[in-house]
């Protein structure tokens, strides 16, 4: 299956930031929503962030506030800008898209985000 491409940082500090950007290839076209997910050790995968297609934006309590996910439907990009880190962000995070009008997810292939001082 297709496969989104990321990139970014992957090391960050207590307070400090990292920024992840996730790229969609060319064969997919049109999508309901982005998103940002992430798995910690020992830990179900969880929504940290989404956009949907008419804009709108949901985070999930613990990053409100701190992260920012940013769509573009047009540029086929997304970006999460995680500010004021916390050890507890620390996790293998996903980029992941909602195909239109199938419904179908793609994702990423994972990376891990490490918050360390």
């Amino acid at each position: 299956q297709v496969q989104l491409v990321e990139s970014g940082g992957g090391l960050g500090q207590p307070g400090g930031s990292v920024r992840r950007f996730c790229a969609v290839p060319g064969s997919i076209f049109s999508f309901n929503a982005m998103a940002w997910h992430r798995q910690a050790p020992g830990k179900q995968r969880e929504l940290v962030a989404s956009n949907s297609r008419s804009g709108t934006r949901n985070y999930e309590d613990s990053v409100k506030g701190g992260f920012t996910i940013n769509g573009d439907n047009a540029k086929k990009l997304v970006d999460l800008r995680m500010n004021s880190l916390k050890p507890e962000d620390t996790a293998i995070y996903y980029c992941n898209v909602v195909h239109y009008p199938t419904g179908v997810n793609f994702w990423g292939q994972g990376t891990q985000v490490t918050v360390s001082s």
